[in-house]
């Protein structure tokens, strides 16, 4: 398969974890006989310093013309201490995400064995979690209309969703948990919101095409509570583009670190894959950002594009790094691994994956090379 992919390293941590993704796909076009072909274009702040534009013409132009979609992680302190930034970096993401129609976030959420310790909940309440969030990521409050006031002191944003968008996401949602255990947990505010009440009234007529999965529906505020004391009585949640934001950061604890997060945002013809950690503008250029997330990222692009197989590698190599205990400081305080070393690892477990013999137990565990 030959696939061209956008990549988008964006700030801070941003092309350091990105470059740990591309080197694992570029392991798996070695083994597997593809040609991934890697174009690298401006977004965020490092595209405001240098254009004035978050999204540059020219990097959208390439997203739109590429099979996917690769990005890194957007944000600077200088824009997010300033509230009078009239140009943000987090505008371009929206737009970009409009701009593609990337309609579907999808986070899973699985915590590795090896790392129920790792969490910040007790191991009995997140051992056997699996869940996956659905938000929709083009409507809502982050695209409805703004206003603020000439004084300053009153502001507003409008909450807005069509019938269509609810439409489009539920079936995607709902696919998934028929391939999974068959349920699916509407997350919504809809004793309040009147945008909530339309996601009901609309995910319930699409329940009716899908009878083997059961349908539920939570408040917000109790979905956030409940992903905390019992993660595992979800399999599939579902829910507008705000709620999904926070309460899939909320979930990332489970795991015991954001940096092992991936997501898939899908439209009808683009797809975009990222961690769902921010740029962490302070571990900036000092190798102890987990990539991990960035590397998991890529292979969710593989299960897009139908590439199970070499997907399953990837997965399978971060199984064995969290094992031997390659990771980054945010999973192992006293780790020697840096971003750089985690890469290294899963791209070599990838050429090498049938013969462990090639990685030297005894050197992994001292901070030495993991190749013999």
């Amino acid at each position: 398969m030959n696939l061209k992919i956008a990549v988008l390293p964006g700030d801070g941590i941003g092309p350091e974890v990105i470059l740990q993704a591309k080197k694992a796909l570029y392991a798996i076009g070695e083994v597997y006989n593809h040609e991934f072909v890697f174009e690298e274009a401006l977004m965020g702040a490092i595209a405001i310093d240098k254009t004035g534009n978050p999204l540059p013409e020219q990097t959208l132009n390439l997203c739109l013309n590429t099979d996917a979609v690769l990005f890194g992680a957007i944000g600077d302190p200088k824009y997010d201490n300033n509230p009078n930034a009239k140009v943000r970096p987090e505008q371009g993401l929206l737009k970009l995400r409009k701009e593609l129609g990337l309609f579907a976030n999808i986070r899973p959420i699985k915590p590795y064995k090896s790392l129920l310790d790792a969490s910040p909940l007790k191991r009995e309440i997140i051992e056997g979690a699996d869940f996956t969030i659905f938000r929709e990521l083009t409507g809502g409050a982050y695209f409805g209309a703004k206003t603020l006031n000439e004084e300053g002191t009153h502001a507003s944003d409008l909450c807005e969703y069509s019938e269509e968008e609810i439409t489009r996401i539920a079936h995607l949602a709902f696919k998934s948990a028929q391939n999974r255990r068959k349920k699916l947990t509407m997350v919504d505010k809809a004793n309040v919101l009147e945008t909530s009440r339309l996601w009901r009234k609309v995910v319930q007529k699409v329940s009716e095409n899908y009878p083997d999965v059961a349908l539920d529906f939570l408040f917000v505020d109790n979905a956030a509570m409940q992903i905390i004391l019992n993660p595992r009585q979800f399999d599939v949640i579902l829910t507008e583009n705000l709620f999904g934001d926070i309460l899939s950061d909320e979930a990332s604890v489970i795991t015991g670190s954001i940096g092992l997060l991936a997501s898939a945002s899908l439209g009808e013809k683009n797809a975009l894959f990222e961690p769902i950690h921010g740029s962490y503008p302070q571990a900036k250029g000092k190798n102890i950002a987990n990539p991990i997330a960035s590397i998991l990222s890529a292979a969710m692009l593989l299960e897009h594009f139908g590439l199970f197989k070499e997907a399953n590698v990837i997965y399978k190599a971060i199984e064995k790094a969290i094992e031997y205990k390659v990771v980054t400081v945010d999973l192992k305080p006293d780790s020697k691994f840096g971003t750089n070393e985690v890469g290294e690892f899963v791209s070599n477990f990838i050429f090498s994956k049938d013969d462990l013999l090639y990685f030297r137990n005894d050197n992994v565990h001292i901070g030495q090379s993991t190749i013999v």
